[in-house]
C-alpha cells in the first residue's frame, strides 16, 4: 500500500461545495501575507530593529528566523527540552541588555511552557510574540495558544491545521494600539490612503483567502479532534523500542498534532525502510537553523546546545492528517514496528 506523508486534494474534494462568504474577523487579528511576515510585523510594532536581540529557538522552520532577521535583529537561540520547545531555564542565559522580545514557538502542534517563559519575559521587561503557525486550537490550563503574550503569529499554510487555500497570516494581539500599527505597517505604512506616517510593507491577507478561512474555521476544532484519534491510534498501535514516539500531552499543555514526530538513532535508514513499506516521511527540521549557511554570520557553537544536536539528527514525521484512512494508519503502524534497528 502507497501512504502519502499528506494528501490536500482530500479535504478540498470533500469539502468543495460548501465554501461561501463569511463575516469580517476581530479588530485584533490582523490578517497579512503570510505567518512569517505576521512575526516581522508584530517584532517591528514592537520596536524591535537594527542592534537588538530577539531570543528564539533552532529546531523551527527557517521561517521564524527568516522573520527575525527581516527587521534587522539579530538571532539568539535558546536550547530546547524534549517537547521540542523554549527551555525556559536555558532561555535565562540567553538574555543581554541587547534583547528587545522573546520568540516561542509552538512546534509540531505542541505549546511550549508559555507560564515559565512569561515569568522570564516579564521580570525583565522583554515582550513576547508566539509563533503559533503550527498550533491552532493547542491549549495550556485550557487557555489557547496565542492568548498569553504581547502578540502571537499564526500562519495559514495550506498544510496548517487551519490552512488556506495559498499563503496567508495574521497577528492577535489583545493592544488595541499594537493591532493598529500592525495593520498600518502591513500597508506601507498609511495613516490613510496615499498618506504614509512610517515604513511599511505590502502584506494584507487577500479575500479569497479570508473568506476560505472564515468558512474552514468553524471545521477546525472537529479536524484538531481527528488528528488526535490517528495519534491516539498510532500511541497504541506503535511498540518499537527502536523508535521514540512523541508526546503531546504535558501538565496542563495539550497539542493538537499538527506532526506526528518520531525519533530514531539512525534516521537514513528508518526513512529508506519506510519507503519501501510504501509510507510517506518528512523531516521538520533537517538541521538547527545555525548550521545554515546562511546564518554562519552568527558564529554560533553547536556545543552550547546539547538538546538540540541530540534530538534534531534523530526526528521523522509519520503521516497524519485529517482525511488519512484507516487502514493506511494501520499500514504506518505496520511499517514502524517491522522495522530493526
Amino acid at each position: 500500500m502507497q501512504v502519502p506523508f499528506n494528501d490536500l486534494s482530500r479535504f478540498a474534494a470533500d469539502n468543495s461545495s460548501e465554501l461561501e462568504t463569511a463575516a469580517k474577523r476581530v479588530a485584533r487579528a490582523v490578517g497579512v501575507n503570510s505567518g512569517t511576515d505576521a512575526i516581522a510585523l508584530a517584532l517591528r510594532a514592537l520596536d524591535v530593529g537594527p542592534r537588538d536581540e530577539v531570543v528564539s529557538v533552532a529546531n523551527t522552520a527557517i521561517a521564524t528566523i527568516a522573520a527575525i532577521r527581516l527587521t534587522g535583529a539579530t538571532p539568539v537561540f535558546a536550547d530546547i527540552d524534549d517537547t521540542h520547545t523554549m527551555d525556559p531555564k536555558d532561555l535565562e542565559r540567553r538574555l543581554s541588555p541587547k534583547t528587545k522580545a522573546i520568540v516561542p514557538v509552538h512546534l509540531y502542534g505542541f505549546p511550549a511552557d508559555m507560564p515559565s517563559i512569561l515569568a522570564v519575559a516579564r521580570a525583565r521587561g522583554i515582550p513576547v510574540v508566539e509563533d503559533a503557525a503550527q498550533a491552532h486550537g493547542a491549549t495550556i490550563e485550557g487557555k489557547q495558544v496565542g492568548n498569553f503574550s504581547d502578540a502571537a503569529a499564526f500562519s495559514f499554510y495550506p498544510t496548517k491545521n487551519l490552512g488556506a487555500l495559498g499563503d496567508g497570516g495574521a497577528v492577535v494581539t489583545d493592544d488595541e494600539a499594537l493591532g493598529e500599527r500592525i495593520r498600518r505597517l502591513r500597508a506601507y505604512g498609511e495613516r490613510e490612503r496615499y498618506d504614509s506616517v512610517e515604513e511599511g510593507t505590502n502584506s494584507r491577507l487577500d479575500e479569497m483567502q479570508a473568506a476560505f478561512l472564515s468558512w474552514f474555521l468553524p471545521k477546525l476544532s472537529e479536524r484538531n479532534a481527528g488528528r488526535r484519534e490517528i495519534a491516539e491510534k498510532y500511541l497504541t498501535g506503535m511498540k518499537n523500542s527502536a523508535v521514540v514516539l512523541p508526546v503531546q500531552r504535558v501538565g496542563t499543555r495539550e497539542g493538537v498534532w499538527h506532526l506526528f514526530v518520531v525519533q530514531v538513532e539512525d534516521r537514513t535508514r528508518f526513512i529508506e525502510h519506510m519507503k519501501a513499506q510504501g509510507i510517506g516521511t518528512a523531516i521538520h527540521y533537517p538541521k538547527p537553523i545555525y548550521r545554515h549557511e546562511a546564518y554562519s554570520f552568527l558564529g554560533v557553537d553547536p556545543a552550547e546546545y546539547p538538546a538540540t544536536e541530540r534530538i534534531v539528527p534523530r526526528i521523522v514525521s509519520l503521516p497524519l492528517f485529517p482525511e488519512l484512512r484507516d487502514e493506511e494508519a494501520e499500514a504506518v503502524i505496520a511499517a514502524v514496528n517491522s522495522y530493526e534497528a
